[in-house]
């Protein structure tokens, strides 16, 4: 089968998990974990929570493993805490959880991230892979980041991600 095949068969609505890892945004000034809900919503997917918790190794990765038991969650998207400051552990506590790798999705985003913003996207530990069925994505914290990630990555193959995950032959097409 070829990609526009595949994307045939993609689901159109998506139920996504959106968290935000931050030590000093709340709800109210969380604005990249809003724009990744409206970007998600206007595209017809659902988010099913949106959440903030801060950049603590372990209070991540309990959120994230609560929500990748739950079988209604086929996407996980993650923003902040991706950088090299010391306090930025997103990278490792969602690196720990992955199965499979997406290695080309932080290629990409560092190659359209320099393309805006220089030599400074080498900085970006943007990661994404999958753990069992489910998509999980790691973004940077700065809303044009989210924004670039999910307009020109995530948005555009959401779908037809979870189409490959869900699939019941993996030697098929």
């Amino acid at each position: 089968m070829s990609v526009s095949d595949h994307k045939a068969h993609a689901p159109s609505t998506v139920l996504c998990y959106v968290l935000t890892v931050s030590d000093t945004r709340t709800q109210e000034t969380d604005t990249s974990g809003r724009v990744i809900q409206e970007l998600l919503e206007g595209a017809g997917h659902v988010v099913s929570v949106r959440d903030l918790v801060r950049d603590e190794p372990d209070e991540v990765s309990a959120r994230l493993r609560q929500h990748l038991a739950d079988p209604r969650t086929q996407a996980i998207i993650i923003t902040g805490g991706t950088g090299i400051s010391p306090r930025d552990g997103t990278f490792e506590t969602v690196d720990r959880l992955l199965e499979k790798r997406l290695e080309g999705f932080g290629e990409l985003f560092r190659m359209l991230s320099f393309e805006e913003i220089g030599a400074a996207a080498m900085l970006s530990r943007a990661t994404a892979g999958t753990v069992g069925r489910k998509a999980v994505f790691a973004l940077p914290g700065s809303e044009h980041a989210v924004r670039l990630a999910m307009t020109r990555l995530i948005l555009p193959e959401l779908g037809h991600v979870i189409e490959q995950l869900s699939r019941t032959n993996a030697r098929s097409g």
